[in-house]
C-alpha cells in the first residue's frame, strides 16, 4: 500500500469495546472546530470533520451534542499536546492529544512508550522528517489523469502515487477543500479511504519478526488513552 494508507493503518479499529472511545475522540474534535464557527457552511474544517465523522458511523446524536456544546460556549477547555518519539524497530512516531490535563495525558502516553520497548523524546525529535499535508486516499488506476486533473483546476499537489489500485494524493494543507472538490465533482461517486490532514513520513522504517508484534502493542497502549487523537508513524509492515 501507499505510505498514507499503511499510516492510517494505525487508526483505532473499530471493534465493539473501542466505539466509545472513538465517539469521545470524534466528540472532542469537533467541538474544537465548531468553536471556530458552529455553520458547517461557513466552516469548512468542520464540514469536513463531520463528514469524516459519519463515515466512521459517529452516531448523529454525538456530532450534534459536540456543536451544542460549541454554540453554547462553555463545557470543557482542551488543549493540544504532542509527542514525538521512536518506536520498536527505530521507527518515528506523533503522537498528537487533545486535553484537559496535560499531567494525566503526558503520563499516560510515557506510560504506553516505556512499556512497549519505545523511546519517548522532545519536540521536534522526528517531526522534521514528516510533511503536514492534506492527504486522499482512493480506488484508482490511473494517477497521471488524477494529477492533470488537478493541475489544470490549479490545485498545487505535491504528489500522487498509484499502489495496488490505490491512489493517493498529498497536498498542502491549505489546499484541502479545493482538492476534495476537485475531485468529488468529477468523481461524484468517489470514497475516499482516508481524507484528512496528516502528518506523512518523509521515508519508511520497514519492521520485521518481534518488532512487529511490539509495535502492535505499542498502538493498543496508545488507543487505550482516551486523550490521544491521532497516531503517526513510518513504521512499514509488508503483509503476506
Amino acid at each position: 500500500m501507499g505510505r498514507a494508507y499503511q499510516n492510517k493503518k494505525e487508526s483505532m479499529a473499530k471493534t465493539a469495546g473501542q466505539k466509545t472511545r472513538i465517539y469521545s475522540r470524534y466528540g472532542k474534535e469537533i467541538y474544537i472546530c465548531a468553536k471556530g464557527g458552529v455553520d458547517p457552511d461557513g466552516n469548512l474544517a468542520l464540514r469536513s470533520l463531520i463528514a469524516r465523522a459519519k463515515k466512521d458511523q459517529v452516531p448523529a446524536h454525538v456530532i450534534e451534542r459536540a456543536i451544542e456544546k460549541a454554540r453554547g460556549g462553555g463545557g470543557e477547555d482542551y488543549d493540544t499536546a504532542r509527542y514525538e518519539g521512536f518506536g520498536p524497530g527505530g521507527c518515528m512516531v506523533i503522537v498528537d492529544c487533545l486535553t484537559d490535563n496535560g499531567n494525566r495525558t503526558f503520563t499516560q502516553v510515557r506510560q504506553a512508550f516505556v512499556k512497549n520497548d519505545a523511546k519517548l523524546g522532545g519536540p521536534g525529535t522526528v517531526g522534521h522528517m514528516f510533511e503536514h499535508q492534506a492527504v486522499f486516499v482512493f480506488d484508482g488506476d490511473d494517477d497521471e489523469a488524477i494529477l492533470e486533473l488537478l493541475m489544470m483546476a490549479d490545485v498545487d499537489v505535491a504528489d500522487v502515487e498509484l499502489e495496488d489500485g490505490i491512489i493517493s494524493v498529498f497536498a498542502p494543507v491549505s489546499e484541502f477543500n479545493n482538492a476534495r472538490t476537485v475531485l468529488t465533482e468529477a468523481f461524484p461517486e468517489i470514497d475516499f479511504k482516508v481524507e484528512n490532514l496528516a502528518f506523512v513520513p518523509q521515508t519508511m522504517t520497514e519492521l520485521t519478526g518481534e518488532d512487529i508484534e511490539s509495535f502492535e502493542k505499542f498502538l493498543a497502549a496508545l488507543d487505550d488513552c482516551d486523550d490521544v487523537q491521532n497516531v503517526y508513524h513510518n513504521a512499514q509492515i509488508d503483509e503476506e
